[in-house]
């Protein structure tokens, strides 16, 4: 008998011995019975495919690809648009399903019906490996036709290869657009700092820091240039001086002349002045220089007069009485006109070159401040390019791993296995139910077993003795067996007992 809900090991021994039939009954009917359930219960088949992700063919060392997005975030993004209403509507309509419900239950139970019967589950990478992509996944459709089931398979199998492909193939077209549009905006950004750049060039041409030491050279060569116009301009100066002496002479020995005054002195006075004029040349030139030439010619020409010259002093008649002046005067007014070009000339030159010293001096003074514009207009181009040459690669590596895409190089989902057409029912599966007949069975006759111990107020033991009357034992009989049977160890347990209590 079971007390305070005790059940001792000797108990638990006497039930077993007792009924020990129970345990079997309930095990054969609680089998028989999970195993006849299977006869009634409605049969679901499920057709079954494997896709795998094929990795691109192309290193992605050499052509990026523009689907950053994981593989399995992929799947469980195609998988809610799959599933959604708008696309198991169709299916449903297109196979005829669930023909005898639809005039009673909505579409929206008929579509979660559906829904419910497909199962999409990933493939989990090997063990052991880096590469953590996604390497395929399961497509499971439970329908209680096999054909059904196959086709709805072979649908949503289809579903998602499509859904792959637009999907790659509408990220690709997007990223190359938007790198196609900022390709465009960063052109026109650069052609304006072109532009701004170019523009700075040609208002500043001169002080460009790069030209710098050419104008540095340029002012060196413009002073010597404007110290050899100098000393020409004096060089001429002094000889339109000479020359307008000399003429001062000549014009006052030809008035002496023709007022008859006696020239000889003043033709004396001719001669030393040219001789001092030839002393000076000399000095400054050689003997090949025309000047000095014509001096020398002029010094002869004046002696042969003073030779011819009667010494009586008179002048020809002729010449005193035309009036007009000798060859040599004429020559010396054509010098002195002469000399007054040259030193005009020169003086204008020494004008344009000083006009050219300053502007030389300006450009070299503005370089800094140039330089420091030019420096700015010259990072904002660089950067402008930068940036337009960053998006233009961009651009090509976005519409190359797009065109890779379309022609199957790129990430693809591929069947592995075609979807099945199940032969025997997913559901019931009748090793799954004989397992739960018999724990079923177990359980239930070890609550028999329970219960009937629990209802059994007999007793057997001492102990039983002692919770039964609540007195101690005196004495106990033993189990004499009968004659010609070997006692027990039960038998010399009950005359140990009865040989202790007393």
């Amino acid at each position: 008998m079971i007390r305070n809900g005790e059940l001792t090991m000797s108990e638990v021994k006497r039930i077993l011995r007792r009924y020990w039939w129970i345990l079997p009954l309930t095990i054969i009917a609680g089998i028989s019975i999970a195993l006849g359930s299977t006869a009634f219960l409605p049969k679901r088949f499920t057709s079954q495919t494997l896709v795998l992700v094929d990795q691109p063919t192309v290193s992605p060392d050499l052509v990026k690809p523009v689907v950053t997005e994981a593989t399995n975030q992929r799947l469980a993004s195609m998988q809610e648009q799959i599933l959604s209403r708008s696309r198991l509507q169709p299916i449903i309509e297109k196979f005829g399903l669930y023909q005898s419900d639809r005039a009673t239950v909505h579409m929206e139970d008929l579509v979660g019906r559906l829904r419910a019967a497909i199962e999409v589950s990933p493939l989990a990478p090997m063990q052991g490996t880096q590469n953590r992509q996604l390497p395929g996944f399961h497509v499971n459709v439970t329908f209680d036709n096999p054909q059904t089931a196959q086709r709805v398979c072979s649908e949503i199998t289809t579903m998602f290869m499509e859904q792959n492909s637009r999907d790659i193939d509408a990220q690709g077209t997007q990223t190359t657009e938007f790198f196609a549009q900022h390709v465009d905006e960063a052109k026109r950004n650069l052609d304006e700092q072109d532009a701004k750049l170019a523009d700075f060039k040609k208002k500043n041409m001169g002080s460009l820091p790069d030209q710098e030491q050419m104008n540095l050279g340029l002012l060196s060569g413009m002073n010597s240039q404007l110290d050899a116009i100098t000393q020409a301009v004096n060089r001429a100066q002094q000889d339109k001086v000479m020359n307008e002496s000399l003429l001062s002479s000549q014009l006052a020995t030809w008035k002496a002349v023709k007022g008859g005054d006696t020239p000889t002195e003043t033709l004396d006075q001719q001669l030393s002045t040219l001789q001092d004029q030839l002393s000076v040349l000399q000095s400054r030139y050689t003997s090949d220089h025309p000047d000095v030439i014509k001096t020398k010619n002029q010094i002869e020409q004046l002696k042969r007069r003073m030779s011819e010259a009667p010494k009586g002093g008179s002048t020809p008649a002729n010449a005193q009485a035309t009036g007009i002046e000798p060859p040599a005067i004429q020559q010396l007014r054509a010098r002195v006109r002469q000399d007054d070009l040259s030193v005009a000339d020169l003086v204008k030159r020494q004008g344009q070159i000083q006009g050219q010293i300053s502007v030389l001096q300006g450009r070299i003074q503005s370089t800094p401040a140039v330089e420091q514009q030019f420096k700015e207009l010259t990072r904002s181009y660089q950067s402008a390019l930068e940036f337009y040459n960053d998006l233009l690669k961009k651009h090509d590596q976005s519409a190359m791993s797009r065109d890779l895409n379309r022609q199957q190089e790129g990430e693809q989902f591929r069947v592995l296995d075609a979807p099945s057409l199940p032969m025997t029912p997913s559901f019931p599966k009748k090793p799954l139910f004989a397992g739960a007949g018999f724990g079923g069975g177990l359980v239930l006759g070890l609550a028999i077993l329970y219960l009937l111990a629990a209802l059994d107020s007999s007793i057997h033991t001492e102990r039983d003795v002692e919770l039964c009357m609540k007195l101690p034992v005196l004495a106990m009989v033993p189990t004499v067996p009968p004659a010609g049977r070997v006692p027990t160890k039960g038998d010399a347990k009950g005359l140990e007992l009865s040989g202790t209590r007393a």
